[in-house]
């Protein structure tokens, strides 16, 4: 005999870095209707303790011994290579993996959500039963693209990221604090997670150099962009880590096929769920990386004709990379997926 499951068993994987603790802090705010959740990391995590909610504890699990086969759905930070041995072994033994990591991003038949962008195609999940979360880049890019491709389509976008050092984990953040600390008392800098010193400075540079001369960021922006929104698309990036601690900013260049209307592309972008427009350049109404920290939406700023091409407009683009960049969008994914898919078709036994 089987039942209706009103409230779900979830793992966090990677639950002691950035992302996954904000994945339970996330879950958690949300209200997510868990029956059961469990902390899981490396194995030389296991007995830490991770908070959840205002008030709960979570005693981490070591991930090389964890049963997926008790739950239904698993959130994925624990880094590529970590995710592509484990992922699998999960969504062999029945549970749903949303994976945060690059790993299974550009396999056709793992599907590549934003929820407010491309939702129709979650239903693609059951092929290997692995669903994407994108590069946080993407998702607040195709975002802001999304209500704006809907009134001409998009050929061509040029884009400059500048990008906080969270996007490198919990040794980013370090590396820019110790060395903004380091200049006020004269101690050397020494890079370690970084190519160049970070503190005071901008590296363009993130993730390693292709054959081509782009990064593999820049790379990951054009090709989840095309399958995320339009194939299409013609997209070129230069992605730069900036000292900011968290926040990443998308400065967007974007050419249509046909003519756009400022006001008709306020109008849209205001009406588009997710997305919050502040652009009052008089009153210096813009939004900046600080500003987003620990909030949800992405917010547009900065919109202006591009007159050095036919059909052009200018955006600029700022989200808390860690919430709607990553730990937010996983969590909103996994809300649809109870929403229209695992709440008819997921049971236990009774």
């Amino acid at each position: 005999m089987s039942k209706k499951i009103d409230q779900f068993k979830i793992a966090v994987v990677g639950a002691t870095g950035n992302v996954g603790r904000t994945m339970l802090s996330v879950l958690a705010e949300r209200g997510f209707p868990i029956q059961n959740i469990q902390a899981v990391a490396s194995d030389k995590s296991i007995g830490r303790q991770v908070s959840y909610g205002e008030e709960g504890v979570l005693t981490v699990q070591g991930l090389s011994n964890f049963d997926f086969s008790k739950c239904q759905i698993a959130l994925f930070s624990p880094g590529g290579k970590v995710s592509a041995e484990y992922a699998p072994k999960a969504a062999t033994a029945g549970c749903v993996v949303i994976d945060n990591t690059s790993h299974f991003r550009m396999d056709e038949d793992v599907p590549l959500i934003v929820p407010e962008v491309n939702l129709d195609a979650l239903k693609d999940y059951r092929k290997r039963n692995i669903i994407a979360n994108p590069n946080c880049s993407t998702i607040q890019l195709v975002m802001a693209l999304k209500p704006l491709h809907d009134i001409s389509p998009i050929k061509r976008i040029v884009v400059s990221t500048y990008q906080s050092v969270s996007g490198a984990g919990k040794e980013g953040l370090d590396e820019l604090y110790e060395q903004s600390r380091g200049i006020f008392v004269n101690d050397p800098m020494e890079p370690k997670k970084f190519s160049k010193p970070i503190a005071f400075n901008v590296i363009p540079h993130i993730d390693h150099f292709l054959d081509c001369g782009d990064t593999k960021e820049e790379w990951k922006m054009s090709v989840e962009t095309k399958k995320i929104l339009d194939s299409k698309i013609e997209l070129t990036a230069t992605c730069v880590r900036v000292p900011v601690f968290v926040g990443h900013a998308v400065s967007a260049n974007i050419e249509f096929e046909s003519d756009i209307n400022i006001a008709e592309a306020n109008k849209k972008l205001r009406n588009f769920p997710g997305l919050r427009v502040i652009d009052n350049p008089d009153d210096y109404q813009y939004v900046t990386p600080v500003e987003t920290a620990g909030e949800d939406a992405v917010f547009v700023s900065r919109i202006r004709q591009d007159k050095t091409i036919p059909h052009g407009l200018s955006l600029w683009i700022v989200a808390d990379n860690v919430r709607k960049g990553a730990a937010l969008n996983a969590v909103q994914i996994a809300e649809h997926l109870i929403k229209d898919f695992l709440d008819c078709n997921k049971t236990l036994a009774a």
